[in-house]
């Protein structure tokens, strides 16, 4: 099951989710977990029945037979990058969704795009999964387990792992949320991290990198702005 203990802070949760109590004042009953606070995240052993067919996150919409252009600006060079949706595999029993990344650039062309696969998997309640990549790792395989990319209802200030996988350890935090319009993530792997923009029905509009070695920042080309 995805749906265990609450085994997920790296970051501490909202103030007024922790119901303290002020001298003086009657401190009101603590409200119910929300958001990531009843997931086991990594989820090492994910129950094929409490996953969906589909990817239709507000915030991460994955509809197979979609395809969009990124446009990269950056070291060292500017190009686009072509991303499809179609039907990935099945991993540990769960039907997966695959996202095709592939930058379009000519053969001697320097780019920071490696191409590649990843498998996403959208639980009953909307949160959405990342159970692997071609020729990378697999979800159940050397210790590998499926982490949270996108929850169904982001809140500020969550903290939780994307992947766990060998040497990989990817983790993001939710740093802000526009109910009407946008989420960011501040996105940790190893000495590099990057904030990402996710836009209502739409999903990832643009990203900003900085760390070793790395810096670029990326759009959606179907997009304004």
């Amino acid at each position: 099951m995805v749906r265990r203990g609450a085994r997920r802070h790296l970051v501490s949760a909202p103030l007024l989710a922790l119901g303290i109590t002020v001298a003086g004042c009657s401190a009101s009953a603590p409200s119910p977990p929300t958001g990531v606070d009843t997931l086991e995240i990594p989820t090492p052993s994910p129950e094929p029945a409490d996953f969906v067919a589909e990817v239709d996150n507000r915030w991460l919409p994955l509809p197979v037979g979609a395809e969009w252009v990124y446009a990269v600006t950056g070291e060292p060079s500017s190009y686009q990058v072509r991303v499809t949706v179609s039907e990935g595999p099945e991993v540990l029993g769960v039907a997966t969704t695959a996202v095709r990344t592939e930058p379009l650039v000519g053969e001697d062309e320097l780019v920071t795009t490696t191409p590649g696969t990843d498998w996403y998997a959208q639980d009953i309640e909307g949160n959405v999964w990342w159970f692997g990549s071609e020729d990378g790792w697999r979800a159940g395989e050397a210790g590998a387990e499926a982490g949270l990319v996108m929850a169904a209802e982001p809140r500020f200030g969550d903290g939780y792992r994307m992947a766990v996988a060998g040497g990989l350890d990817v983790r993001a935090e939710v740093t802000g949320v526009d109910g009407a319009g946008t989420v960011e993530l501040e996105v940790y792997r190893g000495e590099n991290s990057r904030t990402e923009e996710y836009a209502a029905g739409i999903g990832l509009q643009s990203w900003s990198s900085t760390g070793v070695g790395t810096s670029g920042s990326l759009q959606r080309s179907d997009l304004d702005g």
